[in-house]
Order: structure tokens, then sequence, then C-alpha cells
């Protein structure tokens, strides 16, 4: 491994860390990734309660994850907020 791929592998360590500690790791995906139409309230009740929210919030706008529910926001309210450029 040379240095370029050793930093990269660091940077992507350190950007993930936050779901070492995730509630959401300790659930079914079924959760945050709903059927359509499904409601979203049980997995924002668990995003609210996690220390890892704001990280995960940031990782999804950054990575632009297009599902689920992601930092306590299903797609439509990170789009939103996407669009008022926050």
């Amino acid at each position: 491994m040379n240095i370029t791929t050793s930093t990269t592998t660091d940077r992507a360590r350190k950007e993930l860390s936050w779901q070492e500690s995730a509630l959401c790791a300790q659930t079914g995906p079924e959760f945050f990734f709903p059927e359509p139409g499904s409601s979203t309230r049980e997995a924002k009740r668990l995003c609210g309660a996690c220390e890892g929210r704001i990280a995960c919030l940031q990782y999804a706008l950054t990575h632009d994850e297009r599902f689920g529910v992601w930092g306590g926001l299903s797609e439509k309210e990170r789009h939103r907020l996407r669009r008022a450029g926050g």
C-alpha cells in the first residue's frame, strides 16, 4: 500500500467512524429504507436519539444519498435542504 492509498483509507475510516456507535447499526435496515409510502417515523425517532445524527446527515448530503433516512431526514427532506442551499 502506498502513502496515497493509506491516507485515503484513513480518511474514509475517519469519515465513517460515526457508524460504530450509530443506533441504526443496532437495528434492521427496514426502519431506514422503508417501502415506498411507508412511515419513516420510527427511523426518525431513532435518529433523534443518536449521537451520530449530524455526522450521518453530513455524510448523506456529501455523498448524495438518495434513498432512506439519513441523519433524521427522509429523501425528500434532504432534497429540500440541498435546494435551499443548506
